[in-house]
């Protein structure tokens, strides 16, 4: 049974990438042009209104702009990176990232 099991995991093993999700294998870098967050590995589709495009951008570090993640494919300001908090401490204030 063990050798049967050994034999299994020494074919499929090499394949295993095969059997991952289409969105983690073909995922976009920073500044590769984009039509939806989805397709960026950084989750963030950056609308350019200079080139009438969009293109894929990090997302927002403490105490930079952002804005929450929306429904729609494009990003007008990105959300944070992952452990910080899109909160504005102001009424007047645009909101930022910051650690909560």
């Amino acid at each position: 049974m063990a050798t049967a099991f050994v034999l299994l995991v020494g074919v499929l093993l090499p394949c295993w990438g095969e059997f991952l999700p289409f969105k983690k294998r073909f995922m976009k870098v920073n500044g590769a042009e984009c039509s939806h967050h989805s397709e960026c590995s950084s989750d963030c589709c950056l609308i350019d209104l200079d080139r009438a495009g969009a293109f894929c951008a990090p997302k927002a570090r403490i105490a930079m702009l952002c804005l929450f993640q929306t429904k729609g494919a494009i990003n007008i300001i990105c959300p944070c990176q992952s452990g910080l908090s899109c909160i504005s401490k102001d009424p007047v204030c645009s909101r930022r990232c910051h650690l909560i």
